[in-house]
């Protein structure tokens, strides 16, 4: 029951926002008593965090799932970036906007472990990019890696809608490659960038 309650909350939250979800809100939509929440969960915002962790569990998997496929590095970033978009196609605002705005607590903790994940997650792909040539040889990867995510944070926190933020986030992704990218990587970047406009 607290596994079903959990993907739930994540679904309303996610689709919703986590200011406007209840617990009312969730007990109503899942046909089980408040009650039954709160055994469980002794607050909603322990079920907001506890949600977000599901949230993390599952990125960090499916990011798994794409790097063991053996994508190109700069075509690897582009699977990211499309599963991104799936996961969160149902969010109208961003849901790093609200926590930061309602929740900021919460937000710390969230935002500590999305930097774990994100350093190996970029790190490891400019390492992939820099041996197939697609990457120059000798970047700063450390640095590369700290802007980026800065970038990326910055459009979450300060961008209220989620497609506005993904919009944000496809440039960011396209100026990260620029930066880093050999001739054999532009050309590889502008044939990603020509399939992602075919796919919108």
């Amino acid at each position: 029951m607290k596994d079903r309650i959990l993907q739930k909350a994540k679904e309303m939250f996610l689709k919703l926002g986590f200011k406007s979800i209840t617990m009312d809100d969730i007990a109503c939509e899942m046909c089980i008593s408040k009650k039954t929440i709160y055994k469980y969960f002794s607050n909603k915002d322990i079920l907001i965090e506890e949600s977000i962790q599901v949230v993390h569990h599952e990125i960090d998997e499916t990011i798994n799932k794409i790097v063991a496929q053996n994508f190109n590095a700069i075509e690897e970033n582009f699977e990211v970036k499309r599963m991104f978009k799936e996961m969160f196609k149902t969010a109208e605002s961003s849901p790093i906007y609200q926590l930061k705005k309602h929740y900021p607590e919460i937000y710390d903790k969230v935002v500590n472990m999305q930097i774990e994940i994100c350093i190996k997650c970029f790190s490891d792909n400019i390492l992939k990019g820099i041996n197939e040539g697609l990457y120059r040889q000798n970047l700063d990867i450390d640095n590369y890696v700290k802007f980026y995510y800065t970038l990326i944070f910055n459009i979450n926190e300060n961008t209220m809608l989620e497609k506005d933020a993904q919009e944000l986030e496809l440039k960011a992704l396209e100026y990260h490659i620029r930066a880093m990218a050999t001739l054999e990587g532009i050309a590889e970047l502008e044939k990603q960038l020509e399939i992602q406009n075919q796919n919108q």
